[in-house]
């Protein structure tokens, strides 16, 4: 067990200052006793702070096109593993998303992300996003994110020159964790995917699921590989085990083991936008309005097969804590 006495304030000045934690120090916070989860936290709310004022950003997704997907995430409900009773549906038509990003402004999100399940997309399902995102920038102010799996160029190209800002592709584990989470496409292949996003000029997004069997060092080197990647938006996501999955008996995350992973990733990625992603309600439970001295993005409303809570209810937190939402300025 690491000694309780940990000066947290260093690691905010080593944010601060642009210096890497080492792994040692990455592992010391995660594995710190539970009541040094406030002074942790309020370290994370330095960099926070410092970077990003008060301010919170919020990002809706809809799920464009849902199910049918023939990889084998095994967290996922949407794969070919799955037996997860969930709606199944072809890309959304143009009109039902533009209905999303009026929807998205209703709930005072500045990023409105359009995800599709799936390797990649076909090209009349890229027309479909292409038509509705020229749309959507023409006559929204709303930021626009898409996931559509594994790009080619030309497909990234397209995507940059419809008007999409970020584009999403998760690293999702570690390296080494990988294989025991998907076998139908590498670590490596995901990695290219965000590499082309950066070359055709969009904002790279790119996350981790938490509570996937990974070891403590695996989830400090998951930040390295974000930091070293670069990823402007980093969602960190804590495992959802849902019914029909190969994961369903994985457990959920305890809410003081997700505040640590929160401000380690704050630390080791001080500059970059951190947002609280899919299973906040059910990993930090009645914590959740903790998790924004760390993190300064949230969804808000429901996420791809799971609900979320009521937006009226992310709102009073944000609200009851003292912070602001963010309205997108294009």
């Amino acid at each position: 067990m690491y000694a309780k006495q940990t000066d947290w304030a260093e690691y905010a000045r080593k944010a601060l200052t642009g210096e890497r934690l080492t792994m040692e120090e990455g592992l010391a916070l995660l594995e710190a006793d539970d009541d040094e989860v406030l002074p942790i936290l309020q370290a994370a709310f330095l960099v926070r702070k410092h970077h990003y004022g008060k301010k919170v950003k919020l990002n809706m997704i809809i799920n464009a096109k849902s199910g049918l997907c023939p990889e084998d995430c095994g967290y996922c409900s949407q794969s070919i593993v799955s037996s997860a009773p969930i709606k199944k549906y072809t890309m959304l038509d143009k009109e039902t998303l533009l209905a999303g990003a009026r929807e998205a402004l209703s709930r005072q999100a500045g990023t409105y992300c359009i995800v599709a399940a799936g390797r990649g997309p076909t090209e009349k399902e890229l027309d479909q996003v292409v038509e509705a995102v020229k749309e959507i920038r023409s006559s929204m102010p709303l930021k626009i994110c898409a996931c559509l799996g594994i790009l080619k160029d030309e497909q990234a190209q397209r995507l940059a020159e419809a008007g999409v800002h970020r584009y999403n592709h998760n690293l999702n584990t570690s390296k080494a964790n990988y294989p025991s989470i998907t076998t139908t496409h590498t670590y490596d292949q995901r990695l290219e995917t965000v590499e082309k996003v950066k070359t055709n000029g969009m904002s790279p997004c790119s996350g981790v699921i938490i509570g996937m069997g990974e070891t403590n060092r695996e989830i400090v080197e998951m930040a390295y590989a974000l930091r070293d990647l670069d990823a402007d938006s980093i969602p960190v996501n804590f495992l959802n085990a849902i019914p029909g999955t190969p994961l369903e008996n994985a457990g959920r995350t305890p809410p003081w083991k997700a505040l640590k992973v929160l401000a380690l990733f704050r630390f080791i990625c001080p500059d970059k936008e951190i947002r609280v992603a899919g299973g906040r309600e059910v990993n930090l439970r009645t914590l959740q309005p903790l998790s924004l001295y760390a993190a300064n993005s949230w969804f808000v409303g429901d996420y791809l097969t799971t609900e979320g809570q009521a937006v009226t209810a992310d709102h009073r937190m944000i609200e009851d804590m003292g912070f602001e939402i963010e309205l997108c300025a294009l």
